[in-house]
């Protein structure tokens, strides 16, 4: 399945770690995975934001593993972000958990769930 990051010369350049969009052709399957908290498999909210955004990426990976994907597989991610002071620590634990994997992405601040939650990732990915 091939995937195309494409970022138009005559538009703006991408402002962090991701694409503009992402064109996927040849696609046999495609998972949604729901917004997942940052809560560990033994149901342990982390304390720390980086604790909670490995917590976050790990479950998303889990759920891409079960689909019999991985994180290449991710085509597009929305991130809710409760402070925007996690945004540069967001940014590079995803990188670091996914490889460098690049998709398209939208960051929203916004209230989560729960209180205590620093974040919420949802996914799409295409196999």
């Amino acid at each position: 399945m091939p995937i195309r990051q494409i970022n138009a010369e005559d538009g703006p350049g991408a402002v962090g770690a991701y694409a503009q969009a992402v064109e996927v052709t040849g696609t046999t399957r495609r998972l949604y995975v729901s917004g997942q908290a940052p809560i560990t498999a033994d149901g342990t909210l982390p304390e720390t934001f980086e604790e909670q955004a490995k917590a976050v990426w790990t479950n998303i990976l889990a759920q891409l593993n079960a689909a019999d994907m991985t994180a290449k597989n991710i085509v597009k991610a929305t991130t809710f972000l409760v402070d925007r002071r996690h945004r540069e620590a967001n940014r590079d634990i995803r990188m670091a958990m996914l490889g460098g994997h690049t998709f398209a992405l939208t960051v929203v601040l916004a209230g989560t769930f729960e209180d205590g939650w620093l974040l919420e990732v949802d996914a799409i990915a295409e196999k």
